[in-house]
């Protein structure tokens, strides 16, 4: 019966400490807030990378065409997509610090003060981001449609005579639509689109090469890197070097598509030149890849006539951007880690009228002892969340343990420091509940706990 009613008591009391430190809807909507001021951070820290990484990408990718080759080069555009996704990885293990303890005796009283609110990104700003990136998407949808149902299947007798140039062609991609030669993407299968007068406008040489050439996209997989680039820069549309860096990411795919075409076979260069030169220039249209966009004539004939590097500058190239990437993963990512020799500090101007009330009930029981929390504490100083730790507690009453946890919610921090930038880090708080601190010892706080318990 004394170890049932034992339980019986724990259990009553875990149950009122659980209904005390239920939070308040003030609460609430502050952790909703800091949630969204969190939200907001990671997007910004994300635009940010992107951006170094788009201007770096810019600015390095002639020079690096020039020394290596066009196929490290393009590789180099997934540098600002890794930079974007960095902010959204999980951060390193956040570590503790223990902070003084904090006595609480039974004449001492709280007040009450309004917790301080973080503030958040106008709340304008993502339904407008929703709204462009909609669009930007849309548009790109009805493109895509507009295409298929304007392609039509090719003839048996053209069929017959392109099969004649290229044997491993597979007639099911094939379509007939005025936008060739040009690649689409599709549910299925990426389709390969030819003009009507294909067969009469190139001759059975150039024919083959541009078929190559075609064939080499889908063989790298350029229709998804396309398609891919086209959702990205509509998810940036508000970005001015997405704009700026979409047509030089079609050109670099374009150049890297020459250089293996023209690497398999270096004996055609002169024709594959002479092709480009009498082809028509398309102009650009989304999530299509045509055979010569208008303004890439020039530059795509400078790297044919250009010394193309060799396989061992090629390799050294791709060597080189695998470093470049990691290396910038880890810089930026050590970034968002915090320091260890750091410490968060509590702001005693503002807790020093938010101390903890010592509940009645507690005072009647003879209850006291050390509670300690764990509390996270954010970048801008607010409370985040708030546990018990049983560990390093010295008493499990539920009144002391409400108490603590209720006066917790209002405190305020000084957040841990790195590189001069405040980051979010963990303290634990002991709170020390003493009905008489003359009578303090050793051992006391052994037998209060024992007490809690019976």
């Amino acid at each position: 019966m004394a170890g049932f009613h034992r339980c019986s008591c724990i259990s009553a009391r875990t149950k009122n400490w659980a209904r005390k430190t239920s939070p308040s809807c003030a609460s609430c909507s502050m952790r909703s807030r800091r949630r969204s001021t969190d939200m907001d951070a990671t997007v910004l820290r994300s635009l940010l990378l992107t951006t170094i990484g788009m201007v770096f990408v810019l600015l390095a990718r002639r020079p690096l065409r020039r020394a290596f080759g066009a196929d490290p080069a393009f590789l180099l555009w997934l540098l600002p997509p890794l930079l974007a996704g960095l902010p959204w990885l999980p951060a390193a293990p956040i570590p503790w610090i223990t902070l003084p303890a904090l006595q609480v005796l039974p004449d001492q009283a709280t007040g009450l003060a309004a917790p301080f609110q973080p503030r958040s990104i106008a709340p304008w700003l993502y339904p407008a981001w929703l709204a462009g990136t909609a669009v930007c998407l849309l548009r790109l949808l009805v493109q895509v449609i507009r295409l298929h149902r304007q392609s039509r299947r090719l003839p048996e007798s053209m069929l017959t005579a392109l099969r004649q140039d290229m044997n491993t062609l597979d007639a099911s991609r094939l379509r007939l639509h005025p936008a060739g030669p040009a690649l689409l993407p599709s549910t299925r299968r990426t389709l390969l689109l030819l003009p009507a007068d294909f067969m009469q406008r190139f001759s059975a040489a150039e024919r083959q090469l541009i078929l190559r050439h075609e064939l080499a996209h889908l063989r790298r997989g350029d229709v998804l890197w396309n398609l891919l680039a086209e959702i990205a820069s509509a998810m940036l549309w508000f970005h001015p070097l997405a704009w700026l860096a979409l047509p030089r990411f079609r050109l670099d795919q374009e150049l890297a598509c020459d250089a293996r075409v023209l690497r398999l076979a270096p004996q055609d260069e002169s024709g594959y030149a002479n092709v480009l030169m009498h082809s028509v220039g398309n102009s650009s249209v989304p999530a299509l890849i045509p055979w010569l966009a208008e303004p890439q004539l020039k530059e795509r004939l400078i790297m044919i006539q250009r010394h193309r590097p060799g396989a061992l500058r090629r390799c050294i190239g791709y060597f080189g951007l695998a470093a470049l990437m990691a290396g910038s993963t880890l810089v930026a990512q050590a970034q968002s880690t915090p320091a260890s020799d750091q410490s968060a500090s509590s702001d005693i101007a503002h807790n020093v009228n938010m101390q903890p009330r010592y509940p009645a009930a507690s005072i009647k029981n003879h209850e006291q002892g050390t509670v300690v929390l764990k509390v996270l504490v954010h970048a801008d100083g607010t409370v985040g969340s708030i546990t018990y730790d049983p560990q390093y507690s010295s008493t499990v009453s539920g009144d002391l343990i409400a108490a603590a946890t209720n006066a917790a919610r209002q405190w305020r921090f000084n957040p841990q420091m790195k590189d001069g930038k405040p980051i979010e880090g963990y303290a634990r708080v002991p709170v020390k509940f003493m009905l008489d601190p003359l009578t303090d010892g050793p051992g006391k706080g052994k037998a209060e706990k024992q007490n809690s318990k019976s």
